[in-house]
């Protein structure tokens, strides 16, 4: 309103759009010097190590091919000024050639597409080299069949290709460890967790005890992936595992880990919780007792998805119970009937 009163109307008309302009320009610029803090804040830590991982393989092939030395892709903006479509399907290309996983290879295209909407959106990329990254494709599984069958490497680091699916035998014997130490209870309970309810590892490492309702049979638990609390009914060898385990958490608050690290000898708990690494690794341990080679966490999950998809569980409630946020995952479990339209009126 001052503005107004020492300025004639012609130029205070022409002077409010040039404050407005300037007002517009600032806030843009400071949005988009805090738009990958902003979009990484949102994200899991998981999502957040991987996309790093992403990144960093896409800085050391920039590198490789002698494009430039590479800033921080995850989080200055200018770094990814000067990239391009035909670098980002070059860098497709290249892990092809060196071996890496067709689904690894999709999700790191999907990383480079999500920070280059963020560096398009900061303003140092255009909107025709955003739109021609965007184009980039990525591979369906029939191609990922066809690409795998002509290439000698189709994987790279320890990761496997196909997960282990474990026999009732084997499941059986892994739920089966000694009942008379702290550390036998502690690794019933783990793999009971694992097998008979599908919890994923790090969902085990939140546990704290009030998760584990004994009276009532019931264990609560979160799962960050989907941002979901959910209540599953105990199996009978999960309750029997818990009451042995629960007999050396003497005098606990109801909020401390509930599977934790054992001290050396396996006689007592120690205080923290078992990492996702720590979980890992046992897992791996257990598994190598039984000649089970490269067992992991996550096997067992998927373990106990294909024993409900094989008895009939409607893939609804699978997903319901597996903590998936849509049907693609537990479709996966499902195998096709011999008879296409079995049971179809």
């Amino acid at each position: 309103m001052s503005a107004k009163k020492n300025l004639p109307d012609h130029l205070y008309q022409l002077t409010l759009p040039t404050v407005l302009q300037n007002a517009g320009s600032a806030a843009s610029q400071a949005a988009a010097k805090h738009r990958f803090a902003d979009y990484r804040s949102r994200l899991s830590a998981q999502t957040v190590r991987r996309q790093d991982a992403d990144l960093a393989l896409f800085a050391e092939f920039l590198y490789t091919v002698h494009v430039r030395e590479i800033s921080d892709l995850t989080a200055d903006p200018e770094a990814w000024r000067g990239v391009t479509w035909g670098l980002v399907e070059a860098f497709v290309k290249w892990q092809l050639k060196e071996g890496y996983a067709i689904a690894s290879v999709n999700v790191r295209l999907s990383t480079l597409k999500s920070y280059a909407r963020l560096a398009f959106q900061a303003g140092t990329l255009s909107a025709e080299d955003y739109a021609l990254i965007r184009s980039v494709q990525g591979y369906s599984r029939r191609e990922k069949r066809r690409i795998d069958a002509r290439r000698p490497t189709t994987r790279v680091g320890l990761k496997k290709e196909t997960p282990v699916t474990l026999t009732p035998e084997q499941a059986a014997a892994l739920k089966n460890q000694p009942q008379d130490t702290a550390h036998g209870c502690r690794d019933a309970l783990l793999m009971a967790l694992l097998l008979d309810h599908g919890l994923r590892a790090g969902e085990v490492t939140a546990l704290t005890i009030e998760s584990l309702d004994l009276a009532a049979g019931l264990l609560k638990f979160y799962r960050p992936k989907v941002a979901k609390t959910q209540i599953h009914r105990l199996s009978a060898d999960s309750k029997r595992a818990a009451l042995s385990y629960t007999k050396f958490l003497v005098a606990e608050s109801p909020t401390a880990p509930l599977i934790r690290s054992v001290r050396r000898g396996g006689e007592r708990l120690g205080r923290s919780a078992l990492t996702t690494r720590g979980i890992s690794l046992r897992v791996a341990e257990l598994g190598k007792a039984l000649s089970i080679a490269g067992l992991s966490a996550h096997d067992c999950r998927h373990t106990w998805a294909t024993n409900a998809a094989r008895a009939g569980t409607d893939p609804f409630r699978l997903q319901q119970a597996g903590g998936w946020s849509s049907l693609a995952m537990p479709r996966r479990y499902v195998e096709d009937s011999a008879i296409a339209n079995e049971g179809m009126e």
